[in-house]
């Protein structure tokens, strides 16, 4: 076994693993990465820094495990339990740049849209993030004209409380999140 192959399980089995009754939410692995890429070099990427070419792919892709690394949290990767695909990322987020910490959601492949995956992902996300890591509040930044980010967000309860001017990103829209005892904020609440 090489060291990095090594490294990289160690990493997978210190990342908890959430399951919902689609989905598995669980530690980034190389293997999803083309499924990233392929994401983040179409237009659909548009709204989370996109698109880019692979080179920029892959930096975006090693900032999800990084994040990991130095937080102590992250962004986990959603598995579409019946198929097995990577199909996008759902979890607690706070990168240098953001106002505070989020719960973000993208889901990267198309067709899986419209049927409240990405939802249930959220919801499973924020709920590991109040109960296991203590959060008592949560926002989701939303870059101006993502309508289908911000649907979601209201089906989520969340509430819009203004705008932020990212230095990378451009005008946002700030929505807060259910607190943790508000009824239906815990990871129980996609079912």
């Amino acid at each position: 076994m090489t060291p990095a192959l090594d490294l990289a399980q160690s990493f997978d089995s210190l990342i908890p693993r959430i399951e919902t009754p689609r989905l598995m939410l669980r530690a980034p692995r190389l293997s999803d990465f083309d499924p990233f890429a392929t994401y983040m070099q179409s237009d659909r990427s548009r709204y989370t820094g996109g698109p880019v070419d692979r080179n920029q792919a892959w930096r975006g892709f090693g900032h999800i495990a990084g994040h990991w690394v130095f937080r102590g949290y992250g962004v986990f990767v959603i598995e579409h339990r019946e198929t097995g695909q990577a199909i996008g990322t759902s979890g607690p987020w706070f990168p240098e740049g953001w106002p505070e910490p989020e719960i973000a959601w993208t889901l990267w492949t198309s067709g899986f849209e419209g049927q409240g995956l990405a939802a249930e992902a959220a919801l499973a996300a924020r709920g590991w993030a109040y109960e296991a890591l203590g959060w008592t509040t949560a926002i989701s930044l939303i870059l101006e004209g993502n309508t289908r980010s911000e649907t979601l967000a209201q089906r989520l309860g969340c509430v819009r409380e203004g705008g932020f001017s990212h230095a990378q990103f451009g005008a946002t829209g700030i929505w807060r999140h259910l607190a943790p005892d508000a009824q239906g904020a815990g990871m129980e609440a996609y079912a």
